[in-house]
């Protein structure tokens, strides 16, 4: 057992209760405004994950996906909600998937475009998003970091306000004004380890209750100068994609539902009413 306490908000309502799960560098606040749709037909329970919002690193001071469900289980005891559907964006996804896979209770899973990159690409290309992402791993932003979000989010259309919250909620500010981005840089470093060692299509493989897998159709903004290698890798990385999702419904059709989403990688804020609307429809379905 595990002696990691998550943050769990615990928004309420009737129904079967649904766990909702972030990306990595969130927070539950990403959930914000998808939560009313929800509510009268779910209990809606919405947590940081570990090193995340308000939640604590793990005591360990690593980052699994192991001692990440056993701190979800002991969550969901107390809460009394241990058959809750998780329903999880971007990391989210992947944990609500190792859910699936290694919890025989989990009713079901919802994975919101949470397929990492696995083995796309060449090993020249994902050693350098490696670099890049560990480059900026737990980094220490400068004051108008908040303003700096709202504006890189209105590149998808998401409303300032709603940016600046869900921003503010995912970080920590500092006594000299500045933010430290969440996780920490000694726990990000690990959960990008965990991620790059995660074999995400075998947990699809292993689970044995219904999964929805969502798979965003838009394409993030163009990267800046420079960086074309990279937008050539995501066009290889969606090919790569395509055809093993392809291959997974074949193999698992009775267990296993992929649809495609209107938007970015961002649809969580981008419209959370269209995500809460998929998502209870595939709810209701399995109950």
């Amino acid at each position: 057992m595990t002696d990691l306490q998550l943050h769990v908000r615990d928004h309420g309502g009737e129904g079967p209760p649904l766990l909702l799960l972030h990306g990595a560098g969130r927070s539950h606040a990403d959930w914000d405004d998808a939560v009313p749709s929800f509510l009268p037909h779910h209990r809606v329970l919405a947590a940081d994950l570990p090193g995340h919002g308000a939640s604590p690193a793990c005591p360990t001071g690593g980052w699994s996906f192991e001692a990440t469900a056993e701190a979800i289980d002991a969550a969901l005891s107390a809460y009394g909600a241990a058959d809750a559907l998780p329903v999880g964006h971007s990391l989210g996804g992947m944990v609500a998937a190792h859910l699936a896979a290694h919890r025989p209770g989990t009713p079901a899973a919802v994975n919101l475009d949470g397929f990492w990159w696995g083995g796309s690409g060449s090993d020249e290309d994902r050693e350098r998003i490696g670099e890049i992402v560990r480059a900026s791993a737990g980094a220490v932003a400068p004051a108008d970091y908040l303003a700096q979000q709202s504006a890189h989010a209105g590149r998808f259309g998401i409303a300032a306000e709603r940016a600046e919250r869900a921003a503010r909620a995912a970080a920590r500010q500092l006594p000299d004004g500045r933010w430290q981005t969440l996780p920490e840089r000694h726990t990000a470093l690990a959960l990008y380890d965990a991620l790059d060692a995660l074999d995400l299509f075998a947990l699809f493989r292993r689970a044995e209750c219904p999964l929805l897998l969502v798979r965003a159709e838009r394409a993030q903004p163009a990267g800046p100068p420079g960086m074309e290698w990279f937008d050539a890798f995501l066009a290889e990385y969606r090919e790569e994609l395509t055809r093993s999702l392809a291959e997974l419904c074949e193999d698992r059709p009775r267990t296993v539902t992929v649809t495609g989403f209107d938007g970015t990688h961002a649809m969580l804020l981008e419209s959370p009413e269209k995500v809460a609307g998929a998502v209870k429809e595939f709810a209701a379905g399995i109950r």
